[in-house]
């Protein structure tokens, strides 16, 4: 492994004491910033699965056991407490955000009304208005739009814009229970503007090393916009720029 990969996984919890309780993988989550919930290739970011079982152990290798029972409740119970947001954002895979982190990035003023603002789907804003009220099953969702596919693009896309999370989850029947689906806004404190700045902070602090492109695509922002701002955090010491490669002082 290299010298990046130890200190990376020393600093994404893949080494030491492992995550046996909710209370510990909120304080993994608040740590580092952001996750997702099960490693992949292409993601080089830190994963809770990974905190939970080790970097050497596959996900559902012999099928729903312990640790697999324990991240895959944990990621509805985690946002329903309020100690971490859940949704299809890292890479479009199922991602974690401190609460914190989330703030920087959240889109909106921190209203019901906040997707009204964004250019969505007709499906997404559906979405976005049923659940005013009160979280709703994603069975319940997807019966409302009425189609399968339409109704997951959409969820991902409330998801990749910050403005919805999982809430718990339900029993509608047999089989696995469904996931609450709640704005983000009335399970987390948000709103007043983003603060990419500190979302850069958190960013570099956890990588370690980055790249501008590495952090657009985490974050979905312009390059220039992620150059620019990891220039502001060089100039103001809290990073040095090596070719280009930025590190974390």
């Amino acid at each position: 492994m290299t010298e990046l990969g130890q200190a990376r996984a020393a600093r994404w919890w893949v080494r030491g004491r492992r995550i046996g309780s909710i209370e510990r993988a909120a304080a993994f989550v608040d740590d580092v910033g952001f996750a997702v919930l099960f490693p992949a290739p292409r993601a080089v970011v830190p994963s809770l699965w990974e905190a939970v079982a080790g970097e050497d152990e596959e996900p559902f290798g012999s099928g729903m056991g312990t640790n697999e029972q324990r991240v895959w409740t944990w990621k509805d119970e985690l946002p329903r407490r309020g100690l971490a947001w859940y949704g299809a954002y890292l890479g479009g895979r199922g991602s974690f955000l401190a609460p914190d982190l989330l703030q920087a990035l959240y889109p909106g003023a921190g209203h019901p009304s906040d997707h009204e603002s964004l250019e969505l789907s007709p499906a997404a804003h559906e979405i976005a208005k049923a659940i005013a009220a009160e979280p709703l099953p994603s069975a319940t969702l997807r019966a409302l739009i009425g189609d399968r596919s339409r109704y997951q693009r959409a969820i991902t896309e409330l998801q990749r814009n910050l403005l919805v999370t999982t809430a718990g989850v339900e029993e509608t029947g047999p089989g696995w229970p469904a996931a609450l689906i709640a704005l983000t806004c009335d399970q987390f404190e948000v709103g007043g503007g983003t603060d990419h700045v500190r979302a850069t902070q958190r960013f570099l602090d956890t990588m370690l090393v980055t790249t501008p492109a590495e952090l657009a695509r985490t974050f979905r922002w312009p390059t220039a916009q992620a150059r620019a701002r990891l220039n502001e955090l060089v100039d103001q010491g809290q990073a040095t720029l090596d070719g280009t490669h930025y590190r974390h002082t």
